[in-house]
């Protein structure tokens, strides 16, 4: 275990704030460039829109790599591409899921939905071992449920969560299926900068093969590149809340301890929530599309600090228990 004061610990703390900070900023981001690409291209599917938000994105943030590091992102061992393939597989289908959920429902929404994998791992754990994980994992259970139905307004009498609601939920399960990948132990020696390398290029042929399958015609891909304000947000979201955030975490996540690592992921969704009050006014400015910003309703304090409170009770292990 990393000693808790030193100087290196202290910078870890700091860079996963910062990797937070920019996936924070990737949900009003997102919302954005979702919305102007409905300006550029109006009447086309949303599902289009929703891979050709994503797959410049991980093609770009490959490329960057390759500029930066051209011989070492390629030199990866047989098990560094399987791992990075099958988190590839796992990270485009949740991010998939979680990008179209957010043409139906607010930024900050999304934001805390998304954390519902901190629910969903211990459980699946449990159940795959047989054995009752314990009273505090159903109480955490119970509130992130419980913040689910406030955020998502559950209508009791239809029974039913909106589109955007179940989708960003669906999203979950596969980032569930991409944290376990990343923390099975016969992967324990691969190195984060290649399978990070093998996992964009994944994303980016994923996304490319969805594109040019759902695309009405091969003219709409060249119109979005014909506006500066989508490039400046698509370069915004590669190189912040992509290479940036993942290069943090991949960087700086070994040199604290498990607990601690979660507890500060579980400020993603308030850096989201309260930058989607006020930077949809000025992405609207910028992009001339409606994006009004959002408020602090109760169902976002509400729903959101259950969901929260329930990630920070699930991290809460004594640390004689880490390894």
């Amino acid at each position: 275990m990393p000693p808790h004061r030193s100087p290196d610990h202290t910078r870890a703390v700091l860079m996963l704030l910062g990797a937070n900070f920019f996936w924070g900023l990737s949900f009003p981001l997102i919302k954005a460039l979702l919305l102007l690409q409905e300006k550029l291209l109006p009447g086309v599917s949303s599902w289009f829109m929703t891979v050709l938000t994503i797959a410049p994105r991980f093609l770009l943030a490959v490329v960057i790599m390759l500029l930066l590091r051209p011989r070492d992102c390629w030199r990866a061992t047989p098990g560094e591409w399987k791992q990075g393939v099958r988190l590839g597989l796992f990270s485009a289908a949740g991010m998939l899921f979680q990008n179209d959920g957010l043409q139906f429902t607010a930024a900050s929404t999304s934001a805390f939905l998304t954390q519902f994998y901190a629910i969903l791992i211990p459980v699946w754990l449990a159940v795959r071992a047989r054995r009752n994980p314990g009273g505090r994992i159903w109480i955490c259970c119970a509130l992130v449920l419980a913040g689910v139905a406030i955020l998502g307004r559950f209508d009791w009498h239809a029974l039913r969560l909106g589109r955007g609601e179940w989708e960003t939920l669906l999203s979950s399960v596969f980032f569930m299926g991409q944290i376990l990948t990343l923390e099975r132990r016969d992967f324990a020696a691969n190195r984060p900068e290649q399978i990070t390398f093998v996992m964009f290029a994944t994303q980016g042929v994923v996304f490319a093969i969805l594109a040019g399958v759902l695309a009405p015609s091969p003219a709409v891909f060249l119109v979005p590149w014909t506006s500066p304000i989508w490039i400046g947000f698509l370069l915004a979201l590669t190189v912040l809340c992509t290479c940036g955030a993942y290069g943090l975490m991949n960087t700086w996540q070994p040199k604290i301890t498990a607990t601690e690592a979660g507890l500060i992921y579980c400020i993603e969704p308030i850096f989201g929530s309260v930058m989607a009050l006020f930077l949809p006014a000025l992405f609207s400015v910028w992009a001339g599309v409606n994006y009004a910003n959002e408020t602090a309703t109760w169902t976002l304090l509400v729903g959101g600090g259950l969901i929260t409170l329930a990630n920070v009770l699930l991290q809460l292990k004594p640390p004689a228990r880490e390894t």
